[in-house]
């Protein structure tokens, strides 16, 4: 079988060069604070490689793809053309030292994944960016193509998404646990005054609060949080209620009238029924109304808390709506 789908052309948002260059310039400073830590945070060249079911998929593909590209090998055990290609696929792995992960995904004992993906036949790779599913060849294929759809993909994921991979560290214990990053900073009077800011209602003063803590420390859980809250209460601010409850009724499929209609969900406490209509959103549209859809969900997880009940099964919805 030839492979196909080799070409990643027209998934960069050209419109959205700017935010991701300075993504991009973030996430490289965030790589090299880590190197100079002396590897903190680092993992071992062998766990660049990894076995994963449907079990331990949204834990090692789903939320890993939000720091490093996850390249997916669909193979199974009697695959021939699988036993010339894995091997490849591991040894760049290790190679690109960090700039994606490789998931491995035996098809006979994970049926529903391969479903999932629409697999139609094996070797079949994929690629997880950012939770967005993208196929990238079928069928055996030449280590030429092979790193030229990689070099594409490590492309796709800095310029759009900021991510430049993993941090590897040659003497790190392999299946060792990442230390805890280093606040940078006591940051108490800035989330004060975020705080402050949202009792007023100065929603944009808050907004700039917690960003500045995040410019220094990415990591602040508190004003990651406040910062996703500040953000929709400043994007329903000015919102007709039944004007927006009206276009969402009238059109379903249009990403915007979803997008602002869920916001509204959530501010009046039904999160189920925002989670629910985005996700809906997602499997009607395609393309970069699918792509900030996705984007708005994942900012809602944000507002919730990834860690509720109803973020983990609306991400597990999600996925089956993207594949």
């Amino acid at each position: 079988m030839q492979p196909r789908n080799m070409s990643m052309s027209g998934v960069v948002d050209l419109a959205a060069v700017k935010a991701a260059q300075e993504a991009k310039a973030k996430a490289e400073q965030t790589r090299a604070e880590a190197a100079r830590q002396g590897g903190a945070g680092a993992v071992a060249p062998a766990d660049l490689v990894i076995d994963v079911d449907e079990a331990g998929f949204e834990r090692d593909v789903l939320q890993r793809s939000a720091e490093v590209p996850v390249v997916i090998d669909f193979w199974a055990e009697w695959c021939q053309p699988c036993k010339q290609l894995s091997p490849v696929l591991e040894r760049l792995a290790v190679e690109y030292n960090g700039r994606f992960l490789l998931a491995k995904i035996d098809v006979d004992a994970n049926q529903m994944l391969m479903q999932q993906f629409g697999v139609q036949g094996i070797p079949a790779v994929f690629a997880v960016v950012a939770g967005q599913a993208l196929p990238l060849f079928q069928g055996a294929a030449g280590e030429e193509q092979i790193r030229g759809t990689l070099d594409q993909l490590i492309q796709v994921a800095e310029q759009r998404f900021g991510l430049t991979g993993l941090v590897v560290d040659a003497d790190a214990q392999p299946g060792a646990q990442p230390a805890p990053a280093v606040p940078a900073g006591p940051y108490d009077a800035l989330l004060e005054a975020a705080v402050q800011a949202l009792d007023a209602g100065d929603f944009g003063g808050a907004v700039q609060a917690y960003r500045n803590v995040l410019s220094d420390d990415p990591a602040n859980s508190e004003a990651k949080l406040g910062l996703a809250q500040a953000e929709l209460l400043q994007r329903v601010q000015g919102m007709d209620p039944q004007r927006v409850r009206k276009d969402a009724a009238e059109k379903p499929a249009d990403a915007e009238a979803q997008i602002a209609a869920a916001d509204l969900d959530l501010v009046g406490g039904h999160v189920e029924d925002a989670f629910g209509r985005l996700i809906e959103t997602v499997r009607r549209t395609a393309g970069d109304d699918r792509d900030a859809v996705r984007r708005r969900l994942l900012e809602l997880f944000e507002v919730v808390g990834t860690d509720d009940p109803r973020v983990v099964g609306a991400r597990r919805a999600l996925a089956r709506a993207l594949f």
